[in-house]
């Protein structure tokens, strides 16, 4: 399974649950799998918050990481990281959906909801459309 892609220690848990005979041989082997370094939460976190902020803001990545049983210490690190560029993704999610700035109250409306659906957050939703395509 970590051939594939990384696992939050949670993840790979819930994934052997069915093929160990006990909890405790579940956490002996993540055990040995993280002392080799072979798992790794802040690896998961890292390559997990750089697949969604292609189009996600950090309060998104924040929730996908905590649903994914990461450690609040290695979320804090892993979404302030990813805060550094959410001006910069936000701008791009817009542009790919929208592309010119809104007309009217509601079209304005409508673009704030579609970015804050997305995770962004408010201030980088008000300077993208404050802006618009002159950055």
């Amino acid at each position: 399974m970590l051939a594939r892609r990384e696992h939050s220690r949670a993840e790979l848990a819930r994934k052997l649950a069915a093929h160990a005979e006990s909890a405790e041989q579940i956490e002996a082997l993540l055990g040995q799998l993280a002392a080799r370094g072979w798992l790794s939460e802040a690896r998961f976190a890292e390559a997990r918050a750089n697949v969604l902020a292609r189009k996600f803001g950090s309060r998104k990545i924040e929730y996908d990481l905590r649903s994914r049983g990461v450690p609040a210490e290695v979320v804090e690190r892993t979404v302030d990281e990813a805060r550094v560029q959410e001006l910069e993704n936000c701008r791009a999610a817009w542009k790919k959906k929208f592309g010119a700035l809104p007309q009217d109250a509601a079209e304005r409306g409508r673009q704030m909801r579609f970015l804050a659906g997305r995770g962004f957050s408010a201030e980088a939703v008000r300077q993208v459309l404050k802006a618009g395509e002159t950055d």
